[in-house]
């Protein structure tokens, strides 16, 4: 199969969300990652029409079709407190309504802590609040589940608690409908997860269970990290492709398989050297 995929990173919005694409082209970027607001905490910025029209010309000018945003990290959709619950509905429903304003093609997220409950209660609460968040939205931009690194009370470690989530949300909705929900798998989160894919046989036993547990028609974008600790250690360290513990030749066998091939890979290592990680993958796809 030919490869469609566009190899990109994640990149700073500093000074502004129209500075992303001069940053992602400066590094070689044939899409790119970012954030739409600080990952920490406060209000968005305001999406004025001189900021949008000015981001789509700096796509348009370093030649990128299609972006993808990246939720804040305070997101607790499985919070035991109403209100943060609410609130992080909120939040996520924004960056959705903020990537259809600016053209974004996903905007991913992780899921948050069941802590203070039992998995199945903090499963139940993610669905309940991602149903209510996409309830009448009819937006261009589609939302993603990221895997997780299975580290404490994280909920999305597994395949088949992603699985469980998607179908309570999606039920019998087509892939593309704008109030289904897809995923975002990142090899650092899954590897540190357990989920090896090092070898031919080892990826295709992945992607079986994948497919088993999820359905890969849900598969649409990947995050392509290296990970500082072996197999199965549940710490989230990202590592530069290729120095850590899955490889490059391992990555590879992951990346070159038919269901990676056509979904965009995005680093989001160190950024003392993404630009060599952006350059590894492109011979990697070929």
């Amino acid at each position: 199969m030919k490869a469609t995929s566009k190899i990109g990173a994640h990149v700073s919005i500093a000074g502004g969300v129209d500075k992303a694409p001069a940053r992602a082209a400066e590094i070689g970027c044939e899409t790119f990652q970012c954030f739409t607001r600080s990952p920490q905490g406060g209000p968005a910025p305001a999406l004025t029409d001189e900021i949008i029209a000015n981001f789509k010309s700096e796509m348009k000018s370093f030649d990128f079709d299609r972006f993808h945003i990246h939720t804040p990290y305070y997101l607790n959709f499985a919070s035991t407190k109403n209100h943060l619950r609410k609130f992080s509905g909120e939040v996520l429903r924004e960056e959705l309504d903020r990537g259809t304003l600016l053209g974004a093609k996903f905007v991913m997220t992780h899921l948050g802590s069941h802590a203070d409950q039992t998995l199945k209660e903090g499963m139940d609460k993610v669905a309940e609040t991602l149903k209510e968040t996409l309830t009448g939205y009819k937006g261009s931009t589609e939302l993603l589940l990221e895997i997780s690194a299975g580290s404490g009370n994280i909920i999305g470690a597994s395949f088949e608690e992603i699985g469980e989530i998607i179908q309570k949300v999606n039920g019998n909705l087509p892939p593309h409908s704008s109030m289904s929900v897809g995923v975002c798998f990142d090899t650092c989160h899954a590897f540190a997860s357990g989920y090896d894919f090092r070898t031919k046989e080892t990826a295709r036993a992945m992607l079986a269970d994948f497919d088993k547990h999820i359905g890969l028609h849900w598969l649409k974008l990947t995050h392509v990290n290296d990970s500082m600790f072996d197999l199965a250690d549940k710490r989230d360290r990202h590592e530069h492709i290729g120095k850590g513990f899955i490889g490059k030749e391992g990555m590879a066998e992951l990346l070159k398989t038919p269901e990676f091939v056509k979904i965009d890979w995005i680093v989001e290592t160190p950024d003392d050297d993404r630009e060599n990680d952006i350059e590894i993958l492109k011979k990697i796809r070929g």
